[in-house]
């Protein structure tokens, strides 16, 4: 049976090997995927033992980065990205990494939440490896600005000449910007932590601005919460993004785009 897995640290409380086994039945396919723990000191051991005969493996936190330098080749994305969420092992043995983050929330956003991004003043919250990531489709998307603020401001505008050929791209400070806009995404981990980045609740417009959390847990995420009390349109969380990036990971192995929508009602 054909081998794939999710390697992380932790790696418990994944939902990857679900989701998997939901598109393999769906797809008819014959696959076993599993979750690794990596030790934090030795990831790539992990990795370069478990494709000596497995076919691919998903990266998350906290080795995406490094699994980016481990590869032999990188897809457009994820040399953008800087970053790499899935590898295929290729028929020659040589490992091709790819990014599948941002296709997944682009997707998510727009068709599993109906929220065209073409014209949209979007506020990326964060300038970590999770916002570097989702950059490059959220501009090919055509938005009409596309902001990154983060207390270090630096790391933003870092990120706003990287990506500055792409499309309308700036950078700010968290107490830069109190301009309403239309949808903000955070891409910090701060909901982990029950916490909430600091920005002015004045960027939320009653009834209009849609607010986006890349992190899910069972509950409203503390970002939700924040925008929920200040009125937002809408509070969306990660899991959508979760399910269709794992479908473009399976899309890269398999060869088909297994469907997302019953997985994700299944998830819920």
């Amino acid at each position: 049976m054909d081998q794939y897995a999710v390697i992380g640290n932790p790696i418990e409380h994944s939902k990857s090997p679900q989701i998997h086994a939901l598109f393999a039945r769906q797809t008819g396919q014959d696959l076993e995927y599993r979750a690794l723990l990596a030790p934090l000191d030795d990831f790539a051991g992990t990795l370069r033992d478990f494709l000596a005969t497995g076919l691919g493996v998903n990266i998350t936190v906290p080795f995406k980065e490094q699994a980016w330098s481990l590869v032999d080749q990188h897809t457009p994305a994820a040399e953008r990205a800087g970053a790499v969420n899935t590898i295929q092992r290729l028929p020659d043995g040589t490992l091709l990494g790819d990014n599948t983050d941002g296709k997944g929330l682009v997707r998510d956003i727009e068709v599993n939440n109906q929220l065209p991004l073409k014209g949209l003043r979007i506020l990326l919250v964060g300038a970590g490896g999770a916002a570097r990531g989702v950059i490059q489709p959220l501009l090919a998307a055509g938005p009409e600005q596309l902001c990154v603020v983060n207390r270090t401001v630096s790391k933003a505008e870092e990120l706003a000449t990287l990506f500055a050929d792409l499309g309308p791209i700036s950078a700010a400070g968290f107490e830069w910007i109190e301009e309403p806009v239309d949808l903000i995404i955070n891409a910090t981990s701060a909901s982990l932590g029950g916490s909430v980045p600091a920005i002015s609740t004045h960027l939320i417009k009653p009834g209009h601005t849609v607010c986006y959390d890349m992190m899910y847990a069972k509950a409203p995420t503390a970002f939700n919460r924040w925008a929920a009390e200040h009125d937002a349109a809408r509070c969306i969380d990660g899991l959508g993004m979760l399910v269709e990036q794992a479908a473009e990971a399976f899309l890269l192995w398999r060869g088909v785009r297994p469907e997302t929508q019953a997985v994700l009602e299944a998830l819920r």
